[in-house]
């Protein structure tokens, strides 16, 4: 598991690349992906510390059913649900599932910022709770 690996999961390629890219600048190890058992395979295999999940990843599971299903896999993984808009209903459910952060997708690039810190604070609390466990 590396300190700075995350996944990207989104059906939208033209997302996951810029994310993506935008992330690798940063100094992380990026991987992405459009399929949900890719996903889980990154997590069992690597140990990715953290998931960036679109809302409407997977075209037969709805992201909402994906996240108690990822925790399985890995409890400590950072899950950060990324949405156009959620319900408030689905915004709750997935919260008790235990997600780390809900953000809307960045309109334009000033909006990554925001990803960034929620990623740079998932990694943190990730790596700390290890060191302690």
């Amino acid at each position: 598991m590396n300190e700075r690996e995350i996944l990207i999961a989104d059906r939208d390629s033209e997302f996951r690349n810029q994310i993506a890219e935008y992330f690798r600048q940063a100094g992380y190890q990026v991987e992405t992906t459009d399929s949900a058992i890719h996903a889980f395979c990154s997590i069992l295999e690597k140990h990715i510390p953290v998931i960036l999940l679109g809302d409407d990843f997977d075209g037969k599971l709805a992201s909402a059913d994906l996240v108690p299903l990822l925790k399985k896999c890995n409890r400590q993984l950072a899950i950060i649900v990324v949405s156009d808009e959620m319900p408030l209903s689905m915004a709750r459910k997935i919260r008790q599932e235990g997600i780390f952060y809900h953000a809307f997708k960045p309109a334009g690039p000033a909006d990554r910022e925001e990803l960034h810190q929620a990623v740079r604070c998932a990694l943190k609390k990730t790596f700390a709770r290890s060191r302690i466990d």
